[in-house]
């Protein structure tokens, strides 16, 4: 099946990490840098929902399974080891996917949120 709509929707963790990435971008290159990454990224996921790389699902985060009932997750490398965390679900109409952004993610909090342990 084709889909004729890709829309992109931010869960609040995401968007009030995109609105602090927007806001401080004037000041700050790096936030700057991700805060594009992010736009170009986003804009490629419309293109190709599939674009991320797919996590197991064994390694989904009990979190995201509990507060959005998810059963599959993708990410998004951007600058600076940062990370889009997406999930794909249904549209309103059966010709329309949406990918929920659910994170985005610097690597410290990456590895905290999978259980991974610092060197």
């Amino acid at each position: 099946m084709s889909y004729e709509t890709i829309k992109s929707h931010l869960s609040p963790e995401a968007e009030k990490v995109y609105n602090y990435l927007n806001e401080s971008s004037s000041d700050s290159k790096t936030d700057n840098m991700i805060f594009k990454a992010i736009n170009e990224k986003l804009e490629i996921i419309k293109s190709n929902y599939h674009y991320g790389d797919p996590i197991a699902k064994k390694l989904i985060p009990e979190e995201y399974k509990v507060k959005y009932g998810i059963s599959n997750l993708f990410r998004v490398e951007l600058p600076q080891f940062w990370r889009i965390l997406y999930t794909l679900t249904n549209g309103d109409s059966e010709n329309e996917i949406i990918a929920f952004v659910l994170d985005i993610i610097n690597h410290k909090n990456y590895n905290k949120k999978f259980g991974y342990k610092g060197r």
